[in-house]
């Protein structure tokens, strides 16, 4: 329409950075972070992953967190379910041994192993969001890309969560695109 979100973006990212995108709303954060990962394509210019375009970046590689969560929260799904939709890329009828052990371990690493049986309609907003990251980490990708994963959590499940992603960060090498609202966690943990 007549309102453009972006303009004359150029930015390069070095593989295993830790990056924080921090704006007002509808700066058009949500957008960039779209565009990069393909699910909008740009009206002129190019978007490249590792040389490539978005569609060409391996989807088992890419871990994503949306703002805006559009799973009716009454679907009839426990969380474990919904971590092992990120191992098999579309809904478990039937969850496998192995399946239900990596999920468990990301559900752990997130602090919500506790939950795993619970239906998605019980989960508190940051139970949720821990959730989602742990469905995000389940494949353990090497590009994370999250809209403010902080959203509905608590001070400490904020610090928790930073903490966990930087660990990630180390261990695997990954690159984090992030976009949040708290300007001293993305002052002290992005690199």
């Amino acid at each position: 329409g007549k309102y453009r979100a972006l303009d004359d973006i150029s930015l390069e990212v070095p593989a295993g950075a830790f990056v924080a995108i921090i704006g007002p709303n509808g700066a058009g954060k949500s957008t960039l972070l779209n565009v990069l990962i393909g699910l909008l394509g740009p009206q002129e210019g190019t978007v490249r992953i590792h040389g490539a375009p978005p569609s060409a970046f391996p989807s088992d590689q890419l871990g994503y967190v949306p703002q805006l969560k559009t799973l009716d929260r009454n679907f009839p799904t426990t969380a474990l379910e919904l971590v092992v939709s990120g191992i098999t890329a579309r809904w478990p009828w039937r969850v496998a041994v192995g399946q239900r052990t990596r999920a468990l371990g990301a559900m752990a690493q997130t602090g919500v192993a506790h939950a795993a049986k619970r239906s998605i309609a019980q989960l508190s907003g940051g139970e949720l969001q821990r959730v989602y990251l742990a469905r995000c980490l389940v494949r353990k990708p090497s590009l994370l890309v999250l809209d403010e994963p902080a959203a509905g959590m608590d001070v400490v499940g904020e610090a928790d969560m930073y903490h966990l992603l930087e660990d990630y960060r180390r261990e695997s090498g990954a690159t984090i695109f992030m976009i949040t609202h708290d300007w001293e966690g993305a002052r002290i943990h992005a690199s």
